[in-house]
């Protein structure tokens, strides 16, 4: 695959090793891929093997798998009020963070969290404090905070608070940002005109600065704009429409962010290839 080519993949499985997971990209004819490094729905985090790691490694060395991205557990709330969760997800997240450095994987996307009871800028600092916590026993991992729809007390769902959390942060050069289209869309982002798309990212760039973007997750959304329901949905399928994933596909500031789909599996892989080879189509030649 032309090391030009755009950054593109899909969240595959690691069932059966780690390193199956580069093949099961290499059967989609993907230059990026997602995994989770463990069960995300279990606390328990097994350390990798030696074995398990230098295969991973090997595998990805021969391929076309340019980049690969971790998505942290769902389970993790590093924004809690709840001090015995916060310190959960830490520990959890330094095993995240440990698990890809081990693996040369360089970004890690992160969910910010809920802030339940407490208040909003009382759990945007907790946030920030728990990364700079978890980056202390690593050097080269990226955590990547995620754009939340904002369901609940979710947060994050807004640019501005993910620049507070940021704000937070000691060692920003560990930190940068992972944007999902439908969750954007959710939260009430319009970017589907080429004059909307236009203005959001300029109000991305001006509030967190674009070159700190690395991953796309590249979702349709099953419900109406501003709905703050997350619900992903195929690419063109959903109320956000194709011109906004051709305007992105397209927009040379995002060549070298890996751009990930998170849309519905079904059975095999005839989703995502539809999915990808949608996206693939609409490259302007």
């Amino acid at each position: 695959m032309a090391k030009s080519s755009p950054l593109l993949g899909t969240h595959v499985s690691v069932a059966g090793g780690l390193y199956k997971a580069i093949a099961h990209g290499q059967e989609l004819n993907c230059s990026a891929i997602q995994i989770f490094t463990h069960s995300s729905r279990q606390w328990a985090f097994k350390p990798l093997e030696k074995d398990s790691i230098h295969a991973f490694i090997k595998a990805q060395e021969n391929s076309d798998v340019q980049t690969v991205v971790v998505h942290a557990s769902y389970l993790m709330n590093p924004a809690s009020p709840e001090p015995s969760t916060r310190k959960k997800s830490l520990d959890m997240l330094r095993s995240e963070l440990e698990a890809c450095e081990a693996l040369k994987i360089p970004y890690l996307v992160l969910h910010p969290g809920a802030r339940l009871e407490s208040d909003l800028a009382t759990a945007l600092k907790n946030c920030a404090e728990t990364i700079n916590a978890a980056l202390k026993t690593t050097h080269h991992v990226k955590i990547l905070l995620e754009n939340m729809a904002g369901q609940g007390t979710i947060v994050g769902s807004s640019l501005e608070e993910l620049q507070e959390i940021y704000l937070h942060i000691e060692e920003k050069h560990r930190v940068g940002f992972c944007f999902d289209t439908c969750h954007a869309f959710a939260s009430g982002y319009d970017f589907t005109t080429q004059e909307s798309y236009k203005t959001f990212w300029q109000r991305f760039d001006d509030l967190l600065g674009i070159e700190k973007l690395h991953a796309i997750h590249m979702n349709d959304s099953i419900k109406a704009f501003g709905s703050r329901v997350d619900r992903h949905a195929d690419i063109g399928s959903g109320k956000i429409g194709l011109h906004a994933f051709e305007l992105i596909m397209n927009d040379t500031r995002f060549k070298d962010c890996a751009k990930i789909l998170e849309t519905p599996k079904g059975e095999g892989t005839q989703e995502d290839q539809k999915n990808l080879n949608l996206l693939r189509s609409l490259i302007k030649k």
